[in-house]
């Protein structure tokens, strides 16, 4: 027999358990069950265990809006940010709605009965969840392969080649000479890592990224706790630093050369002025047109200056028994190589979709806010920001999916559809990004029209506006009859 819940969540990660708190608080008479498929919450802050992880936003924007971060470090470590989300479905009774071991196989949709049947499977059994409204927060990549491109002569080399994603708890790198392939987050967060006990690190990359340094701890906010309540503090802070990201995104846009100017100079006084700047730290594309690699208190500047970490652009030959030659024949030695090559986008876990019998492929859809599909019922999805925190959309997509919910069971509606019957409305991609997992999974992505509904914004203020105090109407047809409620209800 199936389990029936009004929602069902999938995912406890960051967005999972902001959706719990949501739906508990503001739609309390609705039951949720949120499925996990690993052992334990906290997606990315759980799955990564590799050297350094941490934030690449501060956790005032990252953390939860209803639970403030109270630590004085705003760019924190993996392990204290999978304490904050476990201490936060516990604080609020969300860890209870949990089912751990739970992998999600498909879902479909069944406008006669007003309900997604979710199939799973747990512990090797097949186990079926029925629900009204389906709730996607399983992030945007997989979880079970990071992206690794086919490198020549890989098991021609003597050493190790480990993936950030699955990273060995036997691995001893002390005193090793290590090569870190990649030049985005990940990478500029292991390198000044590992570098603490490694006889040398080097970040061989393909081509620059912009890379900003801002110190570990927020001093406005740490002084701000220490004079008013907690949650008023956390609330200003939060505030602040959502209007200067979203200041300093719009100066990039409207002034790139000026903006990539300051951004160089800052490298610039961090390593010196005899520094190969223009090599190994001048992307080839404007600010913001890839996410910007932030490093806490100056890190990975410390260590190249150090003289414990180094940078060499260059494409790579072959590897090789020693190490990685490279196209201008040079070989770098290695006994580590860490392929930090980024990820393998996946949007809601790549679970299979049918919506009464028709399979539901992403990529002949339209989003409509953010945060749904056109002509896919009683579903959502989220998909944060590309150029500030994620937690900032996922909240705000929580909040909606309970408005939604309230105002289906105020009219006697169990079924919200959005739907473009606008002949002239223009398809556009779905992320103007050009980080290389979202380039490498275009044609499998929806897409976004010229205008709103159904324009993906990345601004948060907007989305407040669209989400928060916008039309439930706009391009959503509610159809059903209360009947049919009630017997999906029972």
């Amino acid at each position: 027999m199936a389990e029936h819940y009004d929602v069902v969540v999938v995912g406890a990660g960051i967005s999972g358990v902001g959706t719990g708190y949501h739906l508990q608080t503001r739609c309390p008479d609705r039951s949720y069950v949120i499925l996990e498929a690993r052992a334990a919450m906290g997606g990315t802050w759980d799955l990564f265990r590799y050297p350094g992880i941490r934030s690449d936003s501060d956790m005032h924007t990252l953390g939860f809006s209803f639970h403030p971060w109270t630590a004085a470090r705003a760019i924190a470590d993996g392990p204290s940010i999978r304490d904050y989300v476990v201490e936060t479905a516990r604080t609020y009774g969300i860890d209870r709605h949990i089912r751990f071991g739970v992998k999600v196989l498909s879902a479909s949709w069944s406008t006669p009965d007003a309900r997604w049947t979710v199939a799973t499977e747990c512990a090797g059994e097949r186990q079926d969840f029925t629900c009204n409204f389906l709730s996607m927060c399983s992030g945007y990549y997989s979880y079970d392969k990071g992206y690794a491109p086919t490198f020549a002569g890989s098991e021609d080399f003597a050493g190790r080649i480990v993936h950030p994603q699955f990273w060995p708890e036997d691995l001893d790198y002390t005193g090793k000479r290590v090569v870190v392939i990649g030049s985005g987050a990940t990478a500029v967060t292991l390198v000044p890592e590992m570098a603490k006990t490694a006889a040398s690190v080097t970040m061989l990359q393909r081509s620059p990224t912009y890379v900003v340094s801002r110190p570990a701890e927020d001093a406005f906010a740490n002084r701000l706790r220490k004079l008013l309540p907690s949650k008023a503090a956390y609330g200003l802070t939060r505030w602040k630093n959502v209007l200067l990201g979203m200041f300093f995104y719009r100066m990039t846009r409207k002034r790139p050369e000026e903006t990539k100017a300051r951004l160089l100079g800052m490298v610039r006084e961090h390593l010196g002025p005899d520094y190969d700047i223009a090599t190994h730290f001048t992307p080839r594309y404007n600010p913001w047109d890839q996410r910007l690699c932030l490093v806490p208190d100056a890190d990975l500047f410390t260590a190249i200056k150090g003289g414990r970490a180094d940078v060499v652009t260059d494409t790579i030959d072959t590897f090789v028994h020693e190490g990685i030659r490279l196209s201008s024949n040079e070989v770098l030695p290695a006994d580590v190589i860490v392929t930090a090559t980024g990820l393998e986008l996946s949007l809601m876990g790549g679970v299979p979709m049918t919506v009464d019998g028709e399979p539901v492929n992403p990529a002949s859809k339209l989003q409509y806010k953010g945060m749904m599909f056109s002509d896919v019922p009683n579903m959502a999805f989220t998909f944060g920001y590309t150029n500030a925190s994620w937690t900032l959309k996922a909240d705000l997509v929580a909040k909606y999916v309970c408005r939604l919910l309230n105002t289906m069971k105020r009219r006697g509606k169990p079924i919200a559809t959005p739907h473009n019957d606008d002949p002239t409305l223009q398809e556009e991609a779905f992320v103007n990004f050009s980080s290389g997992y979202i380039q490498r999974s275009a044609d499998r992505l929806p897409k976004q029209g010229h205008r709103k509904p159904w324009k993906l914004n990345q601004n948060y203020a907007l989305d407040v506006m669209a989400l928060k105090f916008g039309s439930v109407d706009d391009a959503m047809i509610f159809s059903g009859r209360a009947a049919s409620a009630d017997r999906v209800a029972a």
